[in-house]
């Protein structure tokens, strides 16, 4: 009998902006498990799932902290999703906000997993990204013709950035918040300002989308933060 993981992206945080596959494969796996932070509070991923489908759900504790305590974490989570299995579920799915592909938790359950378990097979069902719900919100056209885009975590560092604006038309910066006075002023270094918009808590009752030149770099912004820096453009079809 097949045995099937889903990674199940539940996007950034808009219950309404579940996909119906996502929503049909939650109603119908076997189990379904959310990541929650090693304080033990409902998470994002939990929050949208429980708004979209009326059934349990297990929850699996991720660190954030230094490696050690990541590893031991995934090391029970991929535990915990094998002896579902051995339970006799033939089908566990891992909520996870944004897109399971993308920066998510997910892959190092996956990995985790398929040692303990080498017939699990792994599937994903995309998800709407912070990029793109910050996009959605800001009315901001991400990339159009010829023009590149970017993405990258600011967990890369500053002159990942850097280089990035140098080199890309469009830039999207995840998790910057800790690091935003540096973040901004290598925006403003790269004469781009202007065309920056930041965004946070995405979907949520508190969201909050501005112009990044409207942000006070004194203030801090919170780890989940999404920036989108884009090029100047012209009339339509400049950039084809």
């Amino acid at each position: 009998m097949r045995r099937i993981l889903y990674g199940v992206g539940v996007g950034p945080g808009d219950p309404e902006l579940v996909t119906v596959k996502a929503a049909r494969i939650l109603r119908e796996a076997d189990v379904v498990v959310v990541p929650v932070s090693d304080t033990g509070e409902a998470g994002r991923a939990e929050r949208i799932v429980r708004a979209n489908v009326e059934r349990p759900v297990r929850r699996l504790v991720f660190a954030m902290g230094e490696e050690a305590a990541r590893e031991r974490a995934w090391d029970a989570a991929g535990a915990a999703v094998a002896a579902a299995y051995d339970e006799g579920a033939t089908t566990v799915a891992f909520a996870t906000i944004g897109d399971p592909n993308l920066y998510s938790t997910f892959t190092y359950l996956a990995a985790t997993v398929c040692a303990l378990r080498p017939d699990v097979e792994v599937a994903t069902v995309p998800g709407i990204t912070a990029m793109q719900a910050l996009a959605a919100s800001s009315a901001t056209v991400l990339a159009q013709g010829r023009e590149s885009l970017a993405l990258l975590p600011m967990t890369a560092g500053i002159d990942a950035l850097r280089a990035a604006l140098a080199a890309h038309d469009t830039v999207v910066a995840y998790k910057g918040g800790r690091m935003l006075p540096e973040v901004l002023e290598a925006v403003r270094a790269a004469g781009r300002l202007d065309q920056c918009v930041f965004g946070a808590a995405l979907g949520l009752e508190d969201e909050d989308v501005r112009p990044g030149g409207e942000l006070d770099p004194s203030v801090p912004a919170p780890y989940l933060s999404t920036l989108l820096v884009t090029s100047a453009r012209g009339g339509r079809g400049s950039r084809l």
